[in-house]
C-alpha cells in the first residue's frame, strides 16, 4: 500500500473514507416508516398553539458524541425522534450556503479562518472537529446537503448568519424542503426580507422583553416566538397564547447543566412553569425521555 506523508497506508485511510460515505449513503436512503410519518404529527402539533405535547429542537442537531451542524447530528436527531433541528447557516466567500455557527471555522473544523473570507472549495479541504479534538469523515456541509437528509422527517430551524435569504430561498426549493423550515433572527428587518422573499414562510422572531414580543406579534403574526427566563411571565404567555403562538424557550447553558447533573425534571418544571411549549437543549436524548415521564408528550 501507498505510504503517505504522515506516515499512514494510504489503502486504509481510503477505505476508511469509502465505508463513511456508504454508511451515510445507506442511512439517508433509508426512509423508515417512523421517519417518514413523523413530520406531519410534528407539523400538526406546530401549527397547534394549545396543543398539550412540549415539542423538543436538537441545538446545532443531537451532537452529543457527533459533531454540531453536521450530517451525522442531523441523522442522530431523526433516530431520536426530535421534533425539530437547528442549524446555522452562513455564506462564502463565493455563495455557498453551508452550516456553520461560528464567523470563523476554527473552533469546528481542522482548519482557520473566516467564512465570509474562504471559498467553498477551500473549506471543504478541512473536516469536522468536535470540543474534544476528535476529528469526523465529515466534512463541512452545504445547506443543500443538510436538506436532503432532513427533509420530509423532521422540522428546520434556520438561524439567519447571513443576510442570503435568495441562497437559502433557492436551496429550499431546489429539495423541496419549503414546507418543514421556519426562519430565526432577532433582526426584523431582516425578518422582514425573508417573508419578502419566502411568501408564506414560517418566522420565528426572537423578543427580549414582552414590548418586543407583542410588537413582533404585530409585525409578522408569528406562530412561534423566542423568549428568555428574562421576561419570562403568566402574562406574557397569556399574551402570546391569545394570539396563537407557540413559546420557545432555551434550557442551553444552567438548565442543561442540571439535566447533565440529573436534575432534568426540576430543569424541566422550571422551563415550562408558564407555559412554554418548545424547548431548545443541547441534551435531546435525555429532554424526550423526561418530558415523556412528565406527561408532557406522547
Amino acid at each position: 500500500m501507498k505510504m503517505t506523508s504522515d506516515g499512514l497506508t494510504q489503502g486504509p485511510r481510503v477505505f476508511g473514507k469509502l465505508l463513511f460515505v456508504a454508511f451515510l449513503l445507506f442511512v439517508t436512503g433509508c426512509k423508515t416508516t417512523s421517519a417518514t410519518t413523523a413530520l406531519p404529527k410534528i407539523l400538526k402539533e406546530f401549527h397547534d398553539s394549545d396543543a398539550k405535547t412540549v415539542l423538543v429542537a436538537a441545538h446545532r442537531g443531537a451532537h452529543n458524541g457527533n459533531f454540531e451542524n453536521s450530517i451525522a447530528s442531523t441523522l442522530r436527531s431523526i433516530e431520536l425522534g426530535v421534533d425539530i433541528i437547528e442549524v446555522d447557516v452562513r455564506t462564502t466567500k463565493d455563495g455557498k450556503v453551508i452550516l456553520m455557527h461560528d464567523s470563523s471555522i476554527d473552533r469546528t473544523t481542522t482548519g482557520k479562518g473566516k467564512v465570509e473570507d474562504l471559498t467553498f472549495e477551500q473549506i471543504r479541504k478541512y473536516r469536522l472537529k468536535a470540543p474534544d479534538g476528535r476529528i469526523s469523515e465529515e466534512k463541512v456541509p452545504t445547506f443543500e446537503e443538510f436538506l436532503e437528509v432532513a427533509k420530509g422527517k423532521i422540522m428546520i430551524d434556520i438561524d439567519m448568519k447571513t443576510d442570503n435569504v435568495e441562497g437559502i430561498f433557492e436551496a429550499l426549493k431546489k429539495t423541496g424542503a419549503t414546507k418543514e423550515v421556519f426562519y430565526f433572527d432577532n433582526d426584523y428587518e431582516q425578518l422582514d426580507r425573508v417573508a419578502k422573499i419566502h411568501k408564506g414562510a414560517k418566522i420565528m422572531p426572537r423578543a427580549y422583553n414582552f414590548q418586543m414580543a407583542d410588537s413582533a406579534i404585530t409585525r409578522f403574526s408569528p406562530e412561534v416566538v423566542h423568549i428568555d427566563s428574562k421576561f419570562y411571565t403568566p402574562e406574557l404567555t397569556k399574551m402570546l397564547r391569545a394570539n396563537k403562538a407557540r413559546i420557545w424557550i432555551n434550557t442551553l447553558g444552567d438548565l442543561d447543566d442540571e439535566i447533565r447533573k440529573g436534575n432534568g425534571r426540576k430543569a424541566l418544571r422550571e422551563a415550562t412553569k408558564h407555559g412554554a411549549n418548545i424547548i431548545q437543549t443541547d441534551e435531546p436524548e435525555t429532554v424526550l425521555r423526561l418530558l415523556r415521564e412528565m406527561g408532557l408528550r406522547d
